[in-house]
């Protein structure tokens, strides 16, 4: 799989650091595509509020004696100075016309134009652009094959760009059915395939094909992505009983056979063929055989055990290969999150794994279309209040307990350099990230508004990180977490979105053993009154009390997650 960044016909919104070139559109290859216009737009400098863009737009059609260019922002952008068009702003939306003396624009020409502006939070580049009204960056019909997509596999390259989500309606109801629900219930949220039984639907609820079908009734003219966590390894979750599943360690002809298989036989069905099917490939499977085997302290017989038989890596492989084979299918591989692989001894090992599981089994590396990070998980997305940097009396941020000479001390920074990192090892350097922020906002009046006291370097991040859990190590239902950045399509530099892989409000296991034939067992991560283990340096376990078993319908998180949320509700 081919994903040319500089052959993109779609919106692509990258968001570049103080010093990059963020291009968030960019004209077509020779042959590729036949499309009305194209625009360019590049943030050539950015800093913490403001930022200077250049835009060159290329009319494919008639030739104009005189141009308007309109696009809107998702966040608070405002421009404040142009030149070589008059600009103006009402709210979101912004228009640029021409001057008096480039109003002339020839078919196959193309004008440029730049601007100031500033902005708060996040610089999320636009993602649609119309030249006299007319859509630019979109096949227009007329010929050219594959319309948004330079790659012959016939994938675009950032799927989420210039499309919704699909809404899945038995998480939709359930959140519309709590007290405040209604303000985030149209949200879009991962459907789950933890186990063979949940293919055709499990209690009288949607299966595969049921979802499917609801996702082209939402399509309508639009383009829709459909999110599914494929997620019933032989083994599976080998270091956290809650998340236990129903296939045993050898059973890997099984998993074949009788999961992936009949998944990939629903995938690939013609009737599907126009959605864009985002699969999130067996989370917290592979990053256990780096942490959790051998000699570490963390180290469990289940895991070695999966390491020793190389299930995982087969397993992994196979769904890569299978699921990559089908032309609307992105396969999107968990890459744990920065409180798990971040430390040195984790990080390349984890990105050497991928890699492996990536070329076995059949499948290459252009069966993988991205990452992603922080799935079901709630580390937070960007710490604002010290920085890995830092340091307080002479001491290192790294050497705070928090830290604990992690590199990275959030989301963002992790999955960025975690990015960069996978593609030393041979993924494609197209590759994009997603990110999961259903749970990671630690907002409400327990969010700290600015660094802490400085008398060590202990009460300086701990006064002023927003992931107020006890401990990175801490994963399930954990008390004072909140909705964290709202689903949205390439928000920052090589992140093609921020997503709801976690459905909130399902639990992430109980709180107490439960009898139980979805093969969960009870882990004492998920007991309140749990003092911890090597996993999360003997600390409480932070877990919210009477919960149910894990990805059922937990009302007392997800009015915490309401509570909690950042941006708030």
């Amino acid at each position: 799989m081919s994903r040319t960044r500089t052959a993109i016909l779609a919106a692509l919104a990258l968001v570049a650091g103080a010093s990059g070139t963020a291009v968030a559109a960019v004209a077509p290859e020779p042959g590729i595509a036949a499309v009305p216009c194209t625009v360019d737009y590049k943030v050539q400098n950015q800093w913490d509020t403001s930022f200077t863009t250049a835009v060159t737009v290329t009319n494919n059609g008639a030739a104009k004696s005189s141009w308007a260019v309109k696009w809107s922002y998702a966040g608070n952008q405002r421009v404040t100075s142009g030149w070589n068009a008059k600009i103006s702003q009402s709210g979101t939306a912004v228009t640029a016309a021409n001057e008096s003396y480039n109003g002339s624009l020839a078919s196959g020409g193309s004008v440029s134009f730049g601007f100031n502006a500033s902005y708060s939070g996040t610089n999320a580049l636009p993602t649609t652009f119309t030249l006299d009204g007319v859509t630019c960056n979109v096949d227009d019909g007329s010929g050219g094959g594959g319309g948004t997509d330079p790659d012959p596999s016939g994938k675009v390259d950032n799927p989420y760009a210039g499309a919704k989500v699909y809404v899945n309606p038995e998480w939709s109801a359930k959140a519309a059915a709590e007290t405040g629900g209604s303000r985030v219930a149209s949200q879009p949220t991962g459907v789950w395939l933890d186990r063979i039984a949940a293919i055709n639907g499990v209690g009288g609820g949607m299966g595969l094909r049921a979802h499917l079908d609801a996702a082209l009734a939402q399509k309508g003219s639009s383009e829709e992505v459909v999110q599914l966590v494929v997620y019933d390894l032989p083994g599976r979750d080998c270091a956290a009983l809650a998340s236990n599943g129903e296939l045993g360690p050898t059973e890997i002809d099984r998993y074949k056979t009788q999961f992936i298989d009949p998944i990939a036989a629903i995938l690939a069905d013609s009737k599907y063929a126009s959605l864009r099917i985002v699969t999130t490939i067996e989370i917290d499977s592979l990053p256990n055989l780096v942490t959790n085997t051998g000699s570490r302290a963390t180290a469990t017989p289940a895991c070695d055990t999966m390491l020793a038989n190389g299930n995982y890596v087969k397993g992994v492989g196979y769904a890569l290969n299978k699921l990559g084979a089908i032309p609307n299918v992105y396969n999107y591989l968990d890459a744990g999150h920065h409180g798990w692989i971040g430390w040195d001894d984790n990080f390349a090992p984890s990105a050497t794994l991928f890699k492996q599981a990536a070329t076995s089994e059949g499948a290459t590396v252009g069966d993988v279309h991205g990452f992603i990070t922080n799935t079901a998980n709630y580390s937070a997305l960007k710490e604002n209040n010290f920085t890995i940097n830092d340091s307080v009396n002479g001491t290192s941020v790294r050497q705070s307990k928090w830290v604990d000479w992690n590199r990275y001390v959030d989301e963002l920074s992790f999955a960025q350099a975690f990015r960069s990192q996978l593609v030393s090892v041979g993924f494609d350097s197209g590759i994009g990230m997603l990110i999961d922020t259903s749970r990671n906002g630690w907002g409400g009046t327990a969010r700290p508004t600015g660094p802490g006291a400085t008398t060590s370097v202990d009460t300086y991040v701990n006064g002023g990180r927003y992931d107020r859990r006890i401990h990175v190590g801490n994963w399930c239902n954990q008390s004072g977490a909140g909705l964290g950045e709202r689903p949205q399509a390439a928000p920052a530099t090589g992140i093609d979105a921020y997503v709801w892989m976690k459905p909130p409000g399902e639990s992430d296991g109980s709180s107490s053993a439960i009898a139980n034939d979805e093969g969960k067992g009870f882990d004492r991560m998920c007991d309140p009154t749990y003092t911890g283990n090597a996993r999360n340096g003997n600390s409480m376990s932070g877990a919210l009390p009477n919960a149910p078993l894990s990805g059922h319908w937990f009302s007392a998180q997800f009015q915490e997650l309401m509570k909690n949320a950042y941006p708030a509700l």
